[in-house]
Order: C-alpha cells, then structure tokens, then sequence
C-alpha cells in the first residue's frame, strides 16, 4: 500500500484526491497490502448484486425490446471508459472516478426514468424516491455480503461522489455533505455522463429508425462531422459505419472540449489541493460556452424528437402500469416481499419496504412478476 501512495504523490496532481487522504469507511477495516481503497470499492461494486441487475434495466428502450439498444449496465460501463480517460489527462485519481463512475446509476429502478417518476409519486408521502438517495441506500444498508457491517462499507469520497451526482438532464435535490462541491472526480463523472447519453442516445435514435441523419445535419455540433462523412467515399451508403462514426466523433468533440476547458479553469482558479475544490466557487469540470450550446441543441433534438416519440411514451405507459400495479400489490401481501430486502430493512416502514423491493427489480423480472399476479388473480376470480 505504500507503493501505491507515494505513486500518487508523485504522479496525481496536488488538487487530485489521493488514497492516503481518504476520510475513510463508516466501519473501519484494514487496508489491502495491494489495493488502494478506491480499487476495492470499484471492486465490491462490479461485485454487488445491484451492478449486476443494471444489465437488464431501461437505458431509453426497454432491454427486451432489442439486444442491439443500450441498457442502464452498457450505458454505466461506457460513462466510467470517458471518465477514465478524462481524469487521466486531467490527472486525477482514475480509480475513484472509476468507482463513482460505476456505482452513479446503481440506485435506478426498472423502466429508467419513467420508474422513478412513478415511484416518487407513489413515495410521495413517505419521504419520496430519487436514485442518488437509492443508491446510498443500496451501498450503505441494503447490500448484505459482510458479516462486520451493512452494505459496502464504501469511502466516504465514492459515496459522496453517488450522493451528488448530477447533470443538465437530472439535477436531484440531495447532497451528501451541504454547501461544498464534490471532487474534481466525482465532477468529471458528472460530466461523462452527459456526453455518454447524448451521444449514446443519438446512436440509438438513429439505429431504432425514430431519428434520421436529415434530422441531425443542422446542429452545429454535428455540421463539421458529417462534412468528413460525407467526404470520405469508403463511407458512403455504409449506414452502420457511418452511425460508428458520426458517435464516435461527437464523444470527441465533447471530450476534447471538456478537458481543455477544465485544464483552464483548474489553472484560472489556481486549485493547489481537494479543499480548494470543494470551496470553489463553480464547477472547474465543464464545457466551453460554446460547446455547451452546441451539446445543449443536440439534447433539445433528442427530447423533442426522440424521447416525446409514440414508441419510447407507449413503453413509458407500460412501465407505469407495472410499477403502480407491482408497489400497490406488495404493499396488501407484506410478507411476499423477498426475505433478502426484508431482513435487510426489518426496521423500515412498510412503505419503504416495497419501494426498495420493487426498486430492485429488472425489467424484466418486473413484467413477469406483474404477469403472474395478474394471471393468479383472474384465476381467483
């Protein structure tokens, strides 16, 4: 563990959070003689059961609509590749940002955003429902693997980094520890985030056929990109290398200008170590003006006409159905709930309960479960 120290001294700059300053776990355990804290809670998250479920949980499609479109894990594992490239270049504690990178979207219930709508309605006079909030509680409580301590025992610096995740397209109301800004880590995956979704969603609108290229041409960020498109022979009427290609050169632009725009800020505000971070007084992690007008026409494209398309609002109709039909089922039959969510949360109220359970579920799991209520209750009849 030495080793990896006096590493990061030498090598992470001097506003990147190091492993030796970690505030530490909740419940105290020995370090590992190999792998820094941040390693290991990287680690126990790919490990959880909660990771493991994002495989099968709406990204914008629902995960059995095609096995080509994104799902909530693909869409994690793509936000935690363009966060570790950003903190490489900007220097900072890649293997936090990876952790935080990996755990942001850990507290997503089925049905993507849609699922957390309804469950916050449902919530709404038991303390509500929003994912960061979720997340915590999945890593600090609801996880069971360690016979010392509930949850994960992450550091303190990932858990933050969940707590105050946020984007233009999701600005949750909690924060972790009030009043200050979260590391230069936990703002680069603020950041990746947003580029992974415009430009995965972009890629998705295109493959499912809702978007087209016509609709695309106009926005300024996409005008020069599809002037090396179209100027590039071996490209043309090749649909799928084309789609490649326009994706993969929107996430450069937005990387690249991210980076640089950090790189000045960092040196405008003159950090010299975390605290200088945290008592900043605006985000360092950002695009340019311009990029950010740029980014912010494509994700204006994309809501009016991908996301309001009849397709994505039919599965959101479903997905409340489900959901509503689920929470209101299991809420009457307390004791059908898996004995794994209510052992673990033996001293919450019924409400909480429910909501956790249901949270919990793949899509998947939860149209099959909706199904065989269903089908046991016409039989009752």
């Amino acid at each position: 563990m030495k080793s990896i120290h006096e590493w990061e001294e030498r090598t992470l700059a001097e506003y990147a959070v190091k492993s030796a300053g970690t505030r530490g776990r909740e419940y105290a355990e020995e370090e590992h003689p190999y792998r820094s804290p941040f390693q290991r809670d990287r680690d126990r998250v790919i490990h959880s059961s909660a990771f493991r479920r994002l495989e099968f949980k709406t990204q914008v499609f629902v995960p059995f609509e095609s096995d080509y479109y994104r799902t909530r894990l693909t869409h994690t594992i793509e936000v935690a590749q363009i966060s570790r490239t950003c903190a490489k270049r900007l220097r900072l504690n890649e293997e936090l940002t990876e952790a935080v990178a990996l755990a942001h979207d850990i507290g997503h219930p089925p049905f993507g955003h849609t699922g957390e709508e309804v469950l916050h309605h449902l919530m709404r006079k038991h303390g509500g429902f929003e994912h960061n909030r979720q997340g915590l509680r999945i890593v600090e409580k609801l996880e069971s693997r360690y016979p010392g301590f509930p949850g994960l025992n992450l550091t303190w610096e990932v858990r933050e980094g969940v707590s105050k995740h946020r984007t233009s397209f999701d600005v949750p109301e909690l924060g972790f520890v009030r009043g200050t800004l979260p590391s230069l880590e936990a703002q680069v995956v603020n950041r990746a985030d947003e580029i992974t979704y415009i430009s995965h969603d972009t890629d998705d609108g295109l493959k499912s056929g809702i978007l087209g290229e016509d609709e695309l041409r106009g926005l300024e960020i996409c005008k020069p990109i599809f002037k090396v498109i179209d100027g590039n022979p071996a490209l043309a009427g090749n649909v799928k290398m084309r789609r490649y290609q326009l994706i993969r050169m929107l996430i450069d632009a937005m990387v690249s200008d991210l980076v640089g725009e950090t790189e000045r800020n960092v040196g405008r505000m003159g950090f010299r170590s975390v605290d200088d971070v945290r008592r900043a007084d605006g985000e360092a992690v950002c695009f340019s003006g311009g990029m950010e007008r740029k980014a912010g026409e494509l994700r204006d494209c994309l809501y009016e006409r991908f996301y309001k398309h009849r397709r994505i609002r039919r599965m959101a109709g479903f997905a409340k159905k489900y959901v509503t039909g689920l929470f209101e089922y299991y809420l009457k039959n307390l004791r059908e709930v898996s004995e794994d969510f209510r052992g673990g949360a033996a001293d919450e109220p019924p409400h909480r309960i429910v909501c956790d359970y249901v949270a919990g579920m793949t899509d998947r799991f939860a149209v099959r479960d909706y199904k065989r209520i269903a089908k046991r209750g016409r039989k009752r009849r």
